[in-house]
């Protein structure tokens, strides 16, 4: 990337104004302390009792409340402020943590991705966003792109910190792998390392690439996404079952993306079984809500 085009990014991510605390370290002084012992834990749903037709279980709370119209094409409205909505809407979201490498060997690159999911099992595949368009390439795309590879790591509490460190605007050529402290673990499939510290890992192949254009500024790309497909996986010992098909939360202990600065920590879990048509209508009460479709439902 060049200087005027990495200048060009560094511009546009102050702009967003993330931190909205002038002295972070105060306030994050004035909050509790971690809390190690909270474990994973399974609790009830809100309402154990639910039957079909009973809707919200907050009582109708949520009925008496009006909502706002935003379009997000209106006049006069910045895009940033549709990205800064829809990150704090859109939650909690997985965090792909990235690691590639040059096509020469010479360089790697490991950073977070908050625009990240699973689309597919058979294949596995996988999609990641990125902020520009391939005229404004970060470090991680430009590697992807080059070399069709890369490995998917997801971030875990034990390493949330350093993770974070990641996404530090370094200068071209500066280790993200040594700034942050974590260790590079060899893949089998693909050149570029694993990270050693997370639980689950996932060795990539890029499958295709999408390239966005604004809506507001004509011409201008906004966002590429990347579709990958996962041909290893890497799993730690004691987070997997002897099937292989089951990671346990509680050792997995997944971080995911807020609003803004804000990681969300995943400590409580409920299960609440698929239904069945034929048993959700056994009821006289429920048959009575087995109605034709119409306008409005």
């Amino acid at each position: 990337m060049s200087a005027d085009s990495k200048q060009h990014l560094l511009d546009a991510e102050k702009s967003i104004k993330r931190n909205p605390h002038p002295d972070f370290k105060k306030v994050e002084a004035s909050r509790p302390e971690w809390d190690a012992s909270k474990g994973f834990a399974y609790t009830q749903t809100k309402n154990p009792n639910w039957k079909p037709g009973d809707g919200a279980n907050d009582g109708g709370e949520c009925l008496t409340k009006e909502h706002r119209e935003i379009d997000p094409y209106a006049e006069g409205r910045p895009a940033v402020f549709n990205y800064k909505l829809l990150i704090s809407a859109i939650v909690p979201r997985p965090i792909g943590f990235v690691s590639t490498i040059s096509k020469d060997g010479s360089s790697t690159n490991l950073s977070p991705f908050s625009y990240f999911n699973m689309v597919n099992h058979d294949p596995p595949v996988f999609i990641i966003g990125f902020a520009g368009g391939f005229n404004l390439m970060k470090d991680s795309l430009r590697n992807l792109t080059e070399t069709g590879e890369c490995c998917i790591n997801i971030i875990s509490e034990h390493y949330v910190e350093a993770a974070n460190s990641t996404s530090v605007n370094a200068p071209y050529g500066i280790s993200e792998w040594a700034l942050s402290g974590l260790h590079p673990a060899p893949c089998k499939k693909v050149a570029a390392s694993r990270v050693k510290e997370a639980v689950f890992s996932v060795e990539g192949k890029l499958m295709d690439t999408k390239e966005f254009e604004s809506r507001s500024t004509a011409g201008k790309k906004t966002g590429v996404m990347a579709i990958i497909e996962g041909v290893n996986f890497w799993a730690r010992e004691d987070s997997v079952n002897e099937d292989g098909n089951q990671i346990d939360p509680g050792i997995l202990r997944p971080m995911s993306r807020l609003g803004g600065i804000t990681y969300g920590r995943l400590v409580d879990g409920l299960e609440i079984p698929r239904p069945e048509y034929d048993q959700m209508i056994a009821s006289d009460e429920a048959q009575k809500l087995a109605k034709p479709k119409a306008d409005g439902q």
